[in-house]
């Protein structure tokens, strides 16, 4: 019996633990959205790595379908910013592409 309990309450502190980490990194990817909508330097590098490393943890076997489906959600609307940012960056220094 005690190690029943004990097996459950590793994997409810995994589970706790998952989740606690995925809405670090959910709001990690949102303020690197916010940072890149003002131009601040750095910032596409920044939602980038965000986005690696919610997608990192995504396949985790403890990540909900929901993240998943959030992820697949935000990250072409992360591309798209990335890509325009990087675009206004090189006509910015008079780069054609």
């Amino acid at each position: 019996m005690t190690t029943q309990r004990s097996a459950a309450r590793q994997n409810s502190s995994r589970l706790a633990r998952s989740q606690l980490l995925g809405a670090r990194l959910k709001d990690e990817v949102y303020r690197q959205m916010f940072l890149l909508e003002e131009n601040r330097p750095g910032a596409g590098i920044g939602l980038a790595v965000a986005l690696l490393r919610a997608w990192l943890e995504a396949d985790s076997t403890t990540t909900k379908d929901q993240e998943r489906e959030w992820l697949k959600k935000v990250s072409p609307i992360c591309l798209e910013m990335i890509e325009a940012s990087m675009r206004g960056a090189g006509a910015a220094h008079g780069c054609t592409s």
